[in-house]
């Protein structure tokens, strides 16, 4: 059984209950315990990954959080840092399923996070386990 920490910028609560929905299922459903904490926006999930994984209580990470494209260059600068920071740690060996969405609009970030759809949030969890079991399959 492996811990996992789901890391959750929480900025459409309404949207990100529906990924924590995803994550969850699948990691109770393969028998792991998991917690969830939450910051502020998508920049700030690669931070507290990096300073959980300083713990050694986690064995792997779920990044969560929706990015929606507004009217300014910031949904590029927040979609593209937030995905080279969760990619960096990744490279350094942490096992990390992405499930932060960076949609065009509402209705796309629902499409991806409901379990009855593209479940996304189910998807990043996956991603984590199977990278989990290639890290250990490496003895890394």
């Amino acid at each position: 059984m492996a811990n996992i920490l789901i890391v959750e910028a929480r900025f459409y609560d309404h949207l990100n209950d529906l990924l924590l929905d995803g994550v969850r299922t699948v990691l109770e459903a393969n028998g792991h315990s998991h917690e969830t904490v939450t910051v502020p926006g998508a920049l700030e999930v690669p931070a507290a990954i990096a300073l959980a994984a300083e713990t050694g209580r986690y064995d792997a990470f779920v990044a969560l959080g929706v990015v929606i494209r507004g009217e300014t260059y910031h949904f590029e600068v927040v979609s593209n840092e937030s995905a080279r920071g969760i990619m960096a740690l990744t490279l350094d060996g942490l096992a990390i399923g992405n499930g932060i969405l960076t949609v065009e609009n509402e209705a796309q970030a629902l499409t991806r996070a409901r379990r009855t759809e593209k479940d996304k949030g189910g998807e990043a969890a996956k991603a984590a386990l199977a990278m989990l079991a290639l890290k250990d399959r490496f003895g890394a």
